[in-house]
């Protein structure tokens, strides 16, 4: 039984054309006008909150089609759904067949997630939290990191990322990397989803990263970037599927370490840059798409489809480095404080990305793969618990899972409201948040998303994926 709030709104939104149904913890939405697009699904339970502009923006993915040939099969949607800022709500995830869709990626291409464990006890951890602390404040927030690399080794990290990184850094370390286990990186290759190597080009990069000789000091690398990113300690606190997390190195009471970030500024200059390429290779005389959603047709614009995807890929490699600086970073300084501390990675894998998949492609946008047996990591916000799982592969959800809990809350919401509330009502009582800036703190409290335990439970029961442990969070830093 809907409540009477969503029954008016989804009535609301019929008079404004847009076809809502309700059924067994799934929204199914359409234009009325376009009875050709694919009817769209949300995974959403019903206590939960519905956007309209969400909906409206899920819809309007659906009718995303070239005039000159391509069409989207297949849209859905996962339970952190909630709108996003460029016209594609986060959450979506959709096949195309002749076509890919820039925006529908955007431009923090390849934010994904990382995941480390180690074998250290909460008390032994809080027993120096102070010192550690206080070196990965001068890591994270005052530019103390040292990833300092040779040009060859930052073209070879655009072209074929972590692969090429550690090809290139092993024939001359250089940096804080020379203090690595270099062969503990190259084991670790395999946790990385696609062996965190796509086929990119430098020709995409920034050209002041990508010099033909020379040292590349580049402000971005192992950075943790603004909005939800972060970096978090956590405790493992419950494990539930013991066989596979035996097979994933995993045991109840052991830290965890989440890193959560993505192509920077780089994803900002590639992402802005295929943007306007799609707009403008729109064809003459065609009227624009209400959407705003330009796709590039493989039908007309071969070549860039081939190079836009060539372009998002070189911007994913840079991602996939930088959380594995950020992990390298902090493992060192684990084994500064705490001594011999191997930290193993679990699984590093993005939620915003095209992958060939499907009829064609499949784009997720703060939704993550989630392919049968395959790690998946969803973390809670800094006051809430973050589960690792596995993927089932269920293809009526594109194999695919939610990025997080949702944003219940916005950050000029909490800007404007938030001082004046409690720390019991933003739920930020006894979280351990490490920031510069008080505002972050509130911007990102867990007031501001939505509760993690339904978003991870109607994911179970609708097949897509099962909980394999449970992580509560111990401190979380905040750039």
């Amino acid at each position: 039984m809907q409540p009477n709030s969503i029954s008016r709104l989804l009535r609301a939104l019929a008079r404004q054309g847009l076809d809502v149904q309700y059924n067994n913890q799934s929204y199914s939405v359409r234009w009325a006008d376009s009875p050709d697009a694919p009817i769209a699904e949300v995974l959403l339970p019903e206590s939960f909150p519905v956007e309209a502009k969400a909906l409206k923006q899920l819809a309007n993915l659906a009718t995303a089609k070239h005039p000159a040939g391509g069409h989207v099969c297949r849209v859905c949607a996962t339970p952190d759904f909630h709108p996003g800022d460029a016209g594609v709500a986060i959450g979506s995830v959709l096949e195309t067949s002749g076509q890919v869709i820039p925006a529908a990626v955007g431009s923090d291409i390849n934010c994904g997630m990382r995941l480390h464990v180690a074998d250290l006890s909460v008390g032994q951890f809080l027993a120096q939290r102070d010192r550690f602390v206080e070196l990965m404040k001068g890591d994270f927030f005052f530019g103390k990191r040292d990833v300092t690399m040779t040009a060859q080794t930052m073209q070879a990290l655009f072209q074929n990322g972590a692969i090429g990184w550690l090809d290139a850094i092993l024939d001359r370390p250089t940096g804080s990397i020379v203090q690595s286990d270099l062969n503990q990186l190259a084991r670790e290759i395999d946790r990385i989803f696609l062996n965190g190597s796509m086929t990119g080009h430098i020709r995409w990069a920034p050209e002041e990263l990508v010099p033909k000789l020379g040292l590349v000091r580049d402000g971005g690398l192992a950075t943790i970037g603004g909005g939800n990113h972060f970096v978090e300690v956590q405790w493992i606190e419950q494990v539930e599927n013991r066989t596979l997390a035996y097979q994933w190195g995993v045991r109840e009471g052991q830290l965890a370490f989440m890193i959560h970030s993505g192509s920077r500024n780089v994803g900002k200059y590639i992402g802005g840059m295929w943007r306007d390429r799609a707009q403008a290779l729109w064809i003459d005389g065609v009227k624009y798409p209400d959407s705003r959603l330009f796709p590039l047709s493989l039908a007309i614009h071969p070549e860039a489809v081939t190079d836009y995807l060539q372009a998002e890929a070189t911007a994913a490699n840079y991602a996939f480095v930088n959380r594995l600086l950020l992990a390298e970073l902090l493992r060192l300084r684990l084994r500064q404080v705490y001594g011999d501390v191997e930290a193993p990675l679990v699984y590093d894998l993005p939620h915003n990305i095209t992958l060939p998949e499907g009829q064609g492609w499949v784009t997720r946008k703060g939704a993550c793969p989630a392919h049968l047996g395959q790690p998946v990591i969803i973390p809670g916000s800094m006051g809430a618990p973050s589960y690792l799982l596995a993927g089932l592969g269920n293809p009526d959800w594109c194999c695919s899972a939610s990025h997080g809990s949702g944003r219940l809350r916005s950050r000029f919401d909490l800007n404007r409201k938030g001082n004046q509330e409690s720390e019991d009502e933003l739920g930020l009582t006894g979280v351990d948040c490490i920031t510069l800036r008080q505002e972050r703190r509130i911007e990102e409290a867990p007031a501001a998303y939505k509760p993690i335990t339904p978003v991870i439970e109607a994911q179970v029961q609708a097949g897509l994926v099962e909980v394999v442990a449970l992580m509560r969070p111990i401190l979380t830093f905040k750039a």
